[in-house]
Parts: structure tokens; C-alpha cells; sequence
């Protein structure tokens, strides 16, 4: 029997194609960013069309694509309900009802299996404590667990997954997280915390995350359940970066690529264990969004004093310590390994939300660079390092 989920504060949906990967079923996915909502429909689509066997029209839609379009040619191919999962709303006191009850409207009399999900954590993580200095305190995302408890007390799963940065543990001295633990074991849950590195399950990135997996204390009956948290086996990960996932994708300089145009692969998918391996190529023949940022002669200069000294003696970049004729920036005291080369040799540093910004901390590790090969990484790289797979499209922005 397929189990299904609902996906909360869903992003561009990565938790979900997880869930849908082990043969789950989504039931709802609950955002608030419309882009986002836009690519949740788009890849929606993709599986129904898949399940279906009418790949061709997924394949037709990403041929045809144009910039600035959203996904409404290939959103009408399918049954509007399968777009309706999608559900773009802002999480808080004032929308819960009305999000509750499009939810009820999907689900029907389906009991839900599992909720999954992770509250935005800009409040909880270094970066965004460092950059909202004492604002971070009266932030409203510090509170959006509070509401991923109601969902489970409206739908009781019989189990939960919640994801977070590591700061949750220790924001405002872990007064959150002993809410949110009171919270769930009045709601009738046990939950468990474990910090879990993606480089350990088979990702090119050294990405570390708090996942805590919550279940019923009972069953129906008020017999105490089986439930646990999962044994994760380490794996082997004798795979890189540069060999391994990047280089079966065409050459790009600085700027060159374009956001809605298929691409060829350089090499066959045999020769690329990794990939076949981890399914990162998909279901196409190609793939898209193998576009590069520009950037400006200065920054270019940097990338290629960034990547000479990681390739030459795998040491980052002091931004404090380049030639001052570079540094445009004021702050030279905090934030000094803002130019960062992804490691050609092992596993990326963790992707983070502020590589739409700027690009400098991911430069792609150029192996002869000039000022002229110098480049941060593409948005099909960024994806791949995050273990997308190159069938997904991200709508939008």
C-alpha cells in the first residue's frame, strides 16, 4: 500500500521528490513563494506525465520554453487536481483555517501518513543571526514551528519529519526547541533529534542539517507503537566534484548559457558512475539551466587569485588579505571566506539560499583559470550539488 505526505513550508519541493523517489504520494505541498509554488506544479506535472507515459509532452514543454513564461502550457496537459496540490499560502494566525480547509478539500477521507517539512530557519542559523543582528530576536519565523504542530494535531500522521539548521538547537538558549518538544508530546508524539551530514548518504556536499522523525506514542488502540527513528548506514563516498558530477557538462565562461535552452551532455551516461548511480541525469537526454552569472573583471581577478591557491595549496582565499586595489567591500574584519572554491577533489561546502546574490561563494574550480575562464558555478551545477536530479525545472527567478 502507498503511503502519502504533506509537504509544509515545501521550497522548490527537495524534501518531497525525496519522499516521492521511495514511493510516497503528495497529498499537499504548502509554500509561500510563488516561484517556488510555480516549480512544486511544474515537477507535479513531470510525475503525473511520467507515471502516465507521456514524457513526451514534459520533454515538447522544456523545447519550447521561453524566459518570463511560467509553467501554464504544460500545467493545463494534466488533471487540475494535480496542480491544486499546490498550495501558496503564508503559514501564520490569520491563514491556518483557510489553509486547514483547501487541505481537508484535497485529502478527502484519506488518512495522512506523514507530514514532512522545515520552517524557513533564517532566525535559527549563523548567517541570518549574523546578518538581522538583535531584529533576529522578534523575527516571526522563530515561531513557525508552532504551526507545523497544529498540522500534526488536525491530521495526525502516524509519523512526522522535520528539518532544520543546527542552530535550532541552540537559538535563544534551545527555548524553542524545548517549546517545540513540550509542544509535540502534548500533541501525543515522541520525537528524536540527529544531526545528519548529506555527505554520508551519498551527496557531493558537506551539508549538515538537524532531521528530527516524530511518531505516535499510541495507536488507536492505546497500545504503545514500534516506531523509531531509522538506522542511517554511513556510505562510502569515494566520489568527486569535478570528475564525478560536473564534467559531462559543456564549458561555460562567465554569463554564457541560456536559462530555457536544452543542452547536450559531453560524455555517455556509462562513463559517469556517479550520476548513474545517484540517477542525477534523470529520465531525458539532456538537460537545462546550464547557465553562468556574469561577473565583472575585478571579481574575475579574485576567482582566479581563489582558485590558483585552492587547486595549488588547498588553502581559501583571506578577502582581508588580497590586493586592496580589489577590496570593494567595507567589512574586512567578519565574513573574510566570502570567496570560496568549490572542491574540485572531494565534496561541496553546504549550498545556501544567498547563491542567487552573488556567486562568490561557489566559484567553479577552473583547472587552468585565467580572468577570462574564471566563473561561479551554473544553476544546473548548484542543483546537481544539491542532488536535483537534471529533469527538474526550477520556475521563475
Amino acid at each position: 500500500m502507498a503511503l502519502n505526505f504533506i509537504d509544509l513550508f515545501a521550497g522548490a519541493g527537495g524534501l518531497s521528490e525525496g519522499f516521492i523517489r521511495a514511493g510516497y504520494t503528495p497529498l499537499a505541498h504548502i509554500e509561500m513563494n510563488n516561484y517556488a509554488c510555480d516549480t512544486l506544479k511544474t515537477r507535479a506535472a513531470f510525475h503525473w506525465l511520467k507515471t502516465n507515459n507521456q514524457l513526451q509532452k514534459y520533454k515538447k514543454y522544456l523545447f519550447e520554453k521561453q524566459e518570463k513564461e511560467d509553467g501554464s502550457k504544460l500545467w493545463e496537459q494534466v488533471p487540475k487536481e494535480i496542480i491544486d496540490t499546490v498550495i501558496q499560502a503564508t503559514i501564520g494566525e490569520e491563514t491556518i483555517k483557510g489553509i486547514f480547509e483547501k487541505v481537508d478539500n484535497l485529502i478527502g477521507n484519506e488518512q495522512v501518513d506523514i507530514i514532512v517539512g522545515g520552517p524557513p530557519c533564517q532566525a535559527y542559523s549563523v548567517a541570518g543571526r549574523a546578518r538581522m543582528g538583535k531584529a533576529v530576536e522578534d523575527d516571526p519565523r522563530n515561531e513557525l514551528y508552532k504551526y507545523y504542530v497544529k498540522f500534526l494535531e488536525r491530521y495526525q500522521p502516524e509519523m512526522f519529519v522535520f528539518e532544520n539548521v543546527l542552530g535550532i538547537r541552540t537559538a535563544k538558549n534551545g527555548e524553542p526547541l524545548k517549546d517545540l518538544i513540550r509542544l509535540v508530546e502534548q500533541t501525543g508524539y515522541k520525537m528524536e533529534l540527529k544531526i545528519q551530514i548529506a555527505s554520508d548518504h551519498g551527496v557531493l556536499q558537506n551539508r549538515q542539517r538537524v532531521i528530527i522523525v516524530g511518531w505516535k506514542i499510541n495507536d488507536e488502540n492505546g497500545n504503545p507503537t514500534t516506531f523509531h527513528y531509522p538506522e542511517l548506514a554511513k556510505e562510502e563516498n569515494p566520489y568527486k566534484v569535478l570528475q564525478d558530477l560536473f564534467s559531462d557538462l559543456p564549458e561555460r565562461k562567465h554569463g554564457e548559457g541560456q536559462l530555457c535552452t536544452p543542452i547536450e551532455y559531453t560524455k555517455p551516461l556509462p562513463e559517469m558512475e556517479y550520476l548513474k548511480k545517484s540517477d542525477i541525469r534523470g529520465t531525458l537526454n539532456f538537460t537545462t539551466q546550464h547557465i553562468a552569472r556574469p561577473n565583472n573583471e575585478n571579481d574575475r581577478e579574485i576567482y582566479k587569485m581563489a582558485v590558483d591557491m585552492w587547486l595549488n595549496e588547498k588553502k581559501r582565499i583571506d578577502y582581508s588579505k588580497i590586493p586592496a586595489r580589489l577590496q570593494h567591500h567595507k567589512n574586512k574584519e567578519t565574513f573574510l571566506n566570502r570567496f570560496q572554491v568549490v572542491d574540485p577533489y572531494g565534496c561541496s561546502h553546504t549550498v545556501v539560499a544567498h547563491i542567487a546574490k552573488d556567486g562568490h561563494y561557489y566559484i567553479y574550480p577552473t583547472k587552468n583559470p585565467t580572468i577570462e575562464n574564471v566563473r561561479s558555478i551554473t544553476i544546473r551545477e548548484a542543483a546537481r550539488l544539491q542532488s536535483f536530479s537534471d529533469d527538474f525545472y526550477f520556475e521563475g527567478s
